[in-house]
């Protein structure tokens, strides 16, 4: 099948090499400034929301392609699948969404790693077949707003996303306190109300910053990468200026989602699955092992010509 948005042999080797690609333009950035300014009420307003959560609980952003209709074609976006396509092979799904707002003096995201998303609760969320050379999940992160080193951009660390320095079984215990309040190398940042280093497999293991680099980002543009690859965020030390990402995180359709639960414990909130569903963004899902999310309305499961776009991309 030509993906006329595909990435090509070199970017995929440097992709393969680095483990992460971008950032790629997706949306004119006046065009997306403006459009933030209606979807910020969209984002608050939770009545079509598939979770029944307030919307200053952390887990308040998963998943809102379900219910926002921008979100909903966002990740069936051609621009953004056919890249996904290349990495991930034909079959791919569409397994979680979340938003990651940093505001104005909000802390940095201390270096991690996700292989089976286990890191809130010790249980995997994702498995891939037992004869898969590693894990993880596909993660495009698109900037709703300008990401800058002030307002929090995102940092990699080239290469590292085939092992894993982590041990995500672990679990890490909820200390809401913790919010805004942990400092590591002189910088303040920490996960969400958790310590990463808790999971670390060697205790003293420090992530060497020199190999870090900073990925700022127009709004509009999107950078993708391996969740297996470490990575983190500066803080936001703006005084005025608010950064939204939102992520969209895809998988082969072989891969089994929150296997065994009909729950998911996090960040002091327990969410009920009974309303989610996967969403099958490209080729066939002939495992069946997962509950897939059937709208027409926003366009799933269409054959990728025919969903409508809302607006067209500026450049691949």
């Amino acid at each position: 099948m030509k993906r006329p948005y595909g990435l090509s042999s070199e970017q995929l080797t440097n992709f393969r090499n680095n483990g992460f690609i971008g950032p790629f333009d997706l949306y004119d950035a006046e065009w997306i400034r403006q459009r933030y300014k209606k979807l910020r009420g969209e984002i608050f307003d939770r009545t079509r929301a598939i979770y029944d959560l307030d919307h200053t609980s952390r887990l308040a952003g998963y998943d809102r392609h379900l219910d926002i209709d921008f979100f909903s074609q966002h990740i069936i976006r051609k621009e953004i699948v056919d890249k996904v396509a290349g990495i991930l092979g034909p079959d791919i799904i569409c397994w979680r969404s979340e938003m990651f707002p940093k505001y104005p003096g909000d802390e940095g995201t201390d270096w991690h790693q996700a292989d089976t998303f286990a890191h809130a609760s010790g249980e995997p969320q994702i498995i891939w077949p037992m004869d898969s050379r590693f894990g993880g999940s596909l993660t495009v992160w698109t900037a709703v707003t300008d990401a800058t080193e002030e307002t929090g951009c995102l940092r990699f660390m080239p290469g590292t996303h085939e092992e894993m320095f982590y041990d995500e079984s672990l679990g890490m215990e909820y200390q809401p306190e913790k919010v805004n309040a942990l400092e590591k190398g002189g910088m303040k940042r920490g996960f969400f109300g958790y310590d990463y280093r808790n999971l670390q497999k060697d205790p003293d293991f420090v992530p060497d910053e020199s190999k870090a680099v900073s990925v700022p980002m127009h709004a509009g543009q999107f950078v993708i990468f391996w969740s297996t690859l470490m990575h983190a965020s500066l803080p936001n030390v703006s005084k005025n200026k608010t950064r939204l990402g939102f992520t969209a995180r895809y998988v082969p359709a072989c891969v089994k989602v929150y296997p065994g639960t009909k729950t998911v414990n996090e960040y002091g909130t327990i969410l009920d699955l009974e309303k989610f569903g996967v969403v099958q963004v490209a080729g066939q899902d002939e495992y069946k092992y997962n509950k897939v999310r059937i709208d027409s309305e926003r366009g799933y499961r269409f054959v990728m010509d025919d969903v409508p776009q809302e607006e067209p991309a500026t450049a691949s």
